[in-house]
């Protein structure tokens, strides 16, 4: 498979880049995944497409204000993108400048506080703060890492919206945007249902949005981030499918999370880094139907909603979604995929 098969053409107009002013108003196309049917309705109707014995899988990290600006002790403006914390005190971090800091340099942020370069592996610098904690630096001076095709500063209104209502586990530097469209009502709507929910976390990375940069796709190495999915989750998983329920992964972080936690013997609790490369012929063990955004073209995140529903059907299904104007990726309208390909997809063995 290259590259190019996972292109489409989107106009700039389509591009979200503000959330609709209340989060369940956002569109949603519904795509069954073996038919390739596409249907058209709000996102608040979802709850009208559950069934009591479905499963509804969330991410529950929250976004990190990893963004910090500041200058070199020569002068030079950084920007900082952190990465992952891994102590009060030391970070992994991206960092923009004219001139890449070298190991031993100090860089001073926006209201004075200084940290160290200890080390550069790869596209990331090794910080140390030399006062304070990462929480309270980022608290005090940290903007919201928005993704780079939200082209705009960020804005006040974003450290609540660029976050979902049920986020409590801190370290991601990106949203897991599908559960962006959920609100306090509706998921009490949900829950009267009968609709039973479950929490995993996984962290998502700046990786996420790193471009693919080989014409075969199956040269492309993944990034990797953390996640943790307990016990009581996978009980929650088995017991749904047992009772023919269908398990449905709000978001593809929560895929990754689901995935990575599975064998052919069934799913099993565990915690650690993840790598998983999603693409077409992938058989999925613990996923039966998806809630996802919109995403980039060529993107690995296309690569992974196309092994689910097949490229084919995600293609005219987008081709469709821009063709009724949906707003696209973080800020945008949402898709839900009912059911997964269960055909023979001549994309595998391309």
């Amino acid at each position: 498979m290259q590259l190019q098969d996972f292109h489409f053409d989107l106009p700039d107009e389509l591009i979200a880049r503000y959330p609709t002013e209340q989060r369940s108003a956002s569109r949603l196309l519904r795509l069954n995944g073996e038919s390739g049917e596409v249907a058209h309705s709000k996102f608040f109707q979802l709850v009208d497409f559950l069934e009591p014995n479905d499963l509804l899988v969330f991410n529950n990290t929250r976004v990190l204000a990893a963004r910090l600006f500041g200058k070199k002790s020569s002068g030079g403006q950084v920007e900082i993108l952190i990465e992952r914390i891994e102590s009060d005190t030391e970070a992994l971090a991206h960092v923009r400048a004219n001139r890449s800091p070298k190991p031993g340099a100090i860089l001073v942020l926006e209201e004075g506080t200084e940290l160290e370069v200890l080390s550069k592996d790869g596209a990331l610098f090794e910080l140390r703060l030399l006062s304070g904690d990462w929480h309270s630096v980022m608290q005090a001076v940290g903007h919201m890492p928005l993704p780079p095709y939200i082209d705009r500063e960020d804005e006040l209104s974003d450290k609540e919206r660029y976050q979902t209502v049920y986020s409590k586990v801190e370290g991601a530097v990106a949203a897991p945007t599908a559960g962006l469209h959920f609100d306090d009502e509706l998921l009490d709507k949900i829950a009267n249902k009968g609709v039973d929910t479950a929490f995993v976390t996984l962290h998502v990375g700046a990786g996420t949005f790193s471009p693919v940069r080989v014409d075969n796709i199956l040269e492309h190495k993944m990034h990797s981030e953390w996640y943790e999915l307990s016990e009581e989750v996978a009980e929650k998983v088995k017991r749904t499918r047992e009772k023919g329920g269908r398990v449905i992964a709000v978001g593809t972080t929560s895929v990754r999370c689901l995935e990575s936690a599975s064998t052919e013997g069934g799913i099993k609790a565990g915690s650690g880094e993840t790598d998983i490369f999603i693409y077409p012929g992938y058989v999925f063990r613990s996923v039966d139907a998806l809630i996802t955004n919109f995403h980039l073209p060529e993107s690995t995140l296309m690569m992974l909603v196309s092994a689910f529903a097949s490229r084919k059907h995600i293609l005219d299904a987008y081709n469709e979604a821009v063709k009724e104007q949906y707003r696209f990726f973080s800020y945008g309208d949402s898709m839900f995929i009912t059911a997964p390909f269960t055909g023979q997809d001549p994309d595998i063995n391309r």
